[in-house]
């Protein structure tokens, strides 16, 4: 039985990532995570015309980062209108 209310917004949102993640070979929980961080960096864009044009006009810069609780360090995985390293998957 498939998942019900904001669960399944959930699960719709991040199966793209995942399905784009293992085709790409990657199977480990932090590298579908920097899939999906990177994923929604691009949908932002992609939904948004005001924002993809304030990116591209050097207004604005969208980034995305994969946290970890556990050391408490953030790691860059996706930047769009900067020019900034960013991390190898895993």
């Amino acid at each position: 039985m498939a998942p019900a209310g904001y669960i399944r917004d959930v699960v719709e949102r991040v199966t793209p990532s995942v399905l784009a993640a293992r085709a790409a070979g990657r199977v480990s929980a932090d590298e579908i995570l920097a899939e999906h961080v990177k994923h929604t960096v691009d949908l932002l864009l992609d939904r948004s015309r005001l924002l993809a044009q304030r990116v591209v006009d050097g207004q604005a810069a969208v980034v995305g980062l994969c946290y970890s609780l556990a050391d408490g360090t953030a790691r860059l995985v996706a930047a769009r209108g900067l020019d900034l390293p960013v991390a190898s998957a895993l």
